[in-house]
This record gives structure tokens, sequence and C-alpha cells, in this order.
């Protein structure tokens, strides 16, 4: 009895050595997707900034920016703001402020706590009065402007402004305008003295094929 016993459990150990010998090794994880993006070009009268905009992460946001690039509502439009809160940090801010007829209706707001994106060096985001009012006018942050995203633990309007987006090429010419001369009286509001003069225009913007 005793060597029957012994002789079994030979066998299965013996079983279980031919198997850890000959198990398939585990197949490498596979690498997570990147957000699909898309790029577009702004040719400025400073020179050219491009953009790689968040299409997966930002949708809704990216697809109404889209929307202007597509119809050419972007071409001839101006930066035309520049803040200045130290010498490395503030924005620059461009659109179709002065141009309604070729609104199209606002985006619905995308906060940050959404997206997982934030308002830092480089960062393209909408501008807005409330939530939800977006349409043409945006920013690109100069520094770290990440006091500008979503805080929904503090009181009244909380929900930040739509990141969407980041410069891949042309922070040189971001920081340039942002250097531009700035008026004094002109303005309105938390603007006033930020309105640059001379305008920087855009001449173009196109997406990349």
């Amino acid at each position: 009895m005793f060597r029957r016993f012994a002789m079994l459990a030979a066998l299965l150990l013996g079983i279980g050595t031919a198997t850890a010998q000959t198990a398939t090794p585990a197949a490498p994880a596979t690498p997570a997707t990147p957000p699909a993006t898309v790029r577009v070009v702004l040719t400025t009268s400073e020179g050219p900034i491009t953009l790689e905009l968040e299409k997966d992460r930002a949708p809704k946001t990216t697809a109404n920016f889209l929307h202007y690039v597509d119809t050419k509502r972007f071409d001839g439009i101006t930066f035309y703001r520049a803040m200045k809160l130290q010498p490395d940090l503030g924005l620059i801010q461009g659109g179709l402020r002065n141009d309604p007829r070729k609104l199209f209706p606002p985006v619905e707001h995308e906060p940050t706590t959404q997206t997982g994106l934030s308002n830092k060096d480089g960062v393209i985001s909408m501008a807005r009065d409330k939530p939800g009012s977006a349409t043409a006018d945006f920013f690109i942050a100069i520094g770290d402007l990440s006091s500008l995203d979503a805080r929904p633990d503090q009181p009244g309007d909380n929900l930040g402004f739509a990141a969407f987006g980041h410069v891949v090429e042309g922070m040189d010419v971001v920081r340039r305008i942002g250097m531009g001369t700035t008026s004094p009286t002109e303005g309105e509001g938390v603007m006033k003295g930020q309105m640059l003069a001379p305008t920087i225009k855009v001449l173009t913007a196109r997406r990349v094929p």
C-alpha cells in the first residue's frame, strides 16, 4: 500500500513538473491606444502655431473649434488680448470678438474634471462667460494656469475653462505675442489694460493633413 501511494505521489509530481515546463508564456500586455488627436496650424503675422487638439478627451469642444477652422471663419481673426501676470505667466486670447455674425451656437461645457486636461503651459482653452456660453474665442496659457481648472470644492462658478488641446510647435510665437504692447485704457472689466495694440492677425487656420 505504501509503495502505491509513493508511486502515485511521484507520478503527480512528475505531471506537475512537466506542466510547469511546457506552460505557454503569458502574452505581453497590449499597450493602451493613445487618445485620438487632430492638429491645426494657426498661421499668424508673427509665425505659425501648431495645435494638437484632444478629439477623444474633449470631443465637443474640439468639434466646435474645428467647425470654425473648416469653414475658414478663423481666417483673418486676431489675437487681441495679452494678460501678463508675471514675466512668464499669463495668456493670449483670440477669436471672433468683433464679428458676431460669424458665430455658431455655443458649445456644451466640458470641464477639466471630465476631460482630465489642465490649463498649463501651452494649453488651449475656450473663453466664456457662464458655463455653456463659449463660441469662438479661445486662449493659450503661458505658464501654469491650472487655477483656471474646474474646482468642484469651491463655491460659485467652479467649472473652470474647457481645455481641449496644447501647442506642439510655436510656443516662441505665443510668448512673443504675450509680450506685445497693450493699451492702458482699452478693454472692459478684468480685460482693461490687457488689449493688444496692435492686435496680431491670424492669416489662416488649417488642419494638418
